[in-house]
């Protein structure tokens, strides 16, 4: 289940926002556990809110997008093997969960997940007969725009975003 949220949208910042914070109509969250569920969890969270939105039919890509952010969080981001986690996000502490958003403005949607690591997101050279490695080229080749950034302050952690166009005309900037 998520939330209406703002949190992402907020730490996210202007700079880096591909989308202007004042345009956006909605906005959903969820606080997913990093365990190897959360990626079906989130694409559920996914397909429900873009139903609720009326943006079902870019549910395929969006899905896979999402579904490379949130494993490539969990292999990377989370900074020790997903099976040590303890169920549930209320089991863990602080800074140390994922969180994935979904924001929507005119002609524009966003999805930003949140992880614990402050490493860059690098897209791997994988061989062709590799199992994995391209995960962050997927989400190149279906998202309009990708990026990320480490959070300030207080806060640990990055986050990376995706954005896709909702209609046919090029997204105000």
């Amino acid at each position: 289940m998520g939330t209406e949220a703002t949190p992402l949208l907020e730490e996210l910042g202007h700079d880096y926002l591909p989308v202007d914070p004042r345009s956006v109509f909605g906005s959903a969250a969820i606080t997913l556990s990093p365990r190897p569920e959360s990626v079906r969890q989130a694409r559920d969270f996914t397909r429900r809110t873009l139903h609720s939105w009326r943006l079902a039919e870019h549910f395929d890509s969006v899905a896979l997008v999402v579904s490379e952010l949130v494993t490539n969080a969990l292999r990377h981001g989370v900074g020790r093997p997903a099976a040590d986690w303890p169920a549930g996000p209320r089991a863990l502490r602080g800074d140390s969960y994922l969180k994935l958003q979904l924001m929507c403005g005119p002609a524009r949607l966003v999805c930003v997940v949140r992880d614990p690591s402050e490493a860059p997101p690098r897209p791997a050279e994988a061989d062709s007969s590799a199992e994995s490695g391209r995960g962050l080229r997927l989400v190149e080749c279906f998202s309009d725009d990708w990026g990320w950034r480490r959070l300030r302050g207080r806060s640990r952690g990055k986050l990376v975003w995706a954005s896709f166009l909702t209609e046919d005309r090029p997204a105000d900037d």
